[in-house]
């Protein structure tokens, strides 16, 4: 069964920054955007909807939908775990269901780390939270793993990817 409005595009788009807009207009109403934001989804393709069991559209994401603009830290060593706030107040604690990766711009070199917050969906971690999470880096006792962090059992390599 086809959704109504299946496959259309709609005047969203959500920043790199993590700002809503609707028609070029930031949306400042955050229950909104949370609303908006639970049901979000992204297909195999790497498209962005929202979808609901009536209808579904595209939305245009122009690196992450969401941002991670706070990380707490419990315990240490392999036992620590890492939460990170999201700009939508949604804590998301990182480990073998939410992973860290960090891509690197082969231009300019730059480290982009993410957080899988659900369903294909990533938090990009600001650069002040990922210089903390830097700061909690440890050298992997598996030689190829270098340097990064614990969480929930879990080692994430902050070296980067390609």
């Amino acid at each position: 069964m086809a959704l109504s409005g299946d496959g259309e595009d709609i005047d969203i788009r959500i920043a790199a920054d993590g700002t809503w807009f609707h028609e070029g207009a930031p949306i400042k109403r955050k229950p909104l955007v949370k609303l908006f934001a639970s049901v979000l989804r992204r297909d195999e393709e790497g498209d962005y909807w929202l979808q609901t069991p009536a209808e579904r559209k595209r939305i245009v994401v122009e690196d992450a939908p969401f941002v991670a603009e706070e990380i707490a830290r419990d315990l240490r060593g392999t036992d620590q775990r890492l939460s990170f706030r999201t700009n939508l107040d949604e804590w998301v604690e990182a480990g073998p269901a939410h992973p860290i990766r960090v891509a690197v711009n082969r231009r300019t070199g730059e480290p982009r780390p993410y957080l899988l917050v659900r369903d294909r969906l990533e938090a990009l971690i600001l650069r002040s939270v990922f210089y903390e999470l830097a700061e909690l880096a440890v050298e992997s006792a598996q030689d190829k793993a270098g340097i990064g962090v614990w969480s929930n059992g879990v080692f994430f390599a902050l070296d980067g990817e390609d």
